[in-house]
């Protein structure tokens, strides 16, 4: 009976290490994730693009079927649209970064298959807008997913650190 119980034990400690690392978050796709302003630092800082080992195994499907859709469809030169996010992201950090309009902002964006996620503070909408507009000019970029926030006391539409 004692050696039921202790292994009963262990079981349930062993279950409760496997939750607790599979709660853990990490960028698993090695999407690009970089801050480009950063002139307001009480901005609620995004989380990125990170998953739990479970989140990660649930998007895989969906990964290789968006990615590879782009390639077959002809809209893509590369065989998966993940592949030029890595080109995208420094070019749309540069032009961000060169743009004087922006320098009161605290803004991070994430690739993902050619899309530019904005995330984090600016002063107005219209700044919001302007910063949107000039992420979509730049190549390749398909499409910008807007989700800045005016100010830095709001609820930021998208997962932040917990601090």
């Amino acid at each position: 009976m004692r050696a039921w119980k202790a292994c009963r034990l262990a079981a349930i400690l062993l279950v409760g290490d496997a939750s607790a690392a599979d709660a853990t978050k990490t960028n698993y796709y090695g999407d690009p994730f970089v801050q480009v302003t950063s002139a307001m630092p009480s901005c609620p800082v995004p989380e990125g693009p990170a998953l739990t080992e479970a989140g990660a195994r649930a998007e895989a499907h969906w990964r290789v079927e968006r990615g590879t859709s782009c390639y077959q469809s002809g809209r893509c030169r590369l065989p998966n649209a993940y592949l030029y996010d890595r080109e995208i992201v420094p070019r749309v950090a540069r032009s961000v970064r060169g743009d004087r309009r922006f320098d009161d902002t605290s803004v991070w964006i994430i690739g993902q298959r050619r899309w530019v996620f904005l995330q984090g503070c600016v002063r107005s909408a219209a700044q919001a807008t302007d910063l949107e507009n000039a992420v979509r000019r730049v190549d390749e970029v398909e499409a910008v997913v807007n989700q800045l926030i005016v100010g830095t006391t709001g609820r930021p539409p998208y997962p932040v650190v917990e601090r």
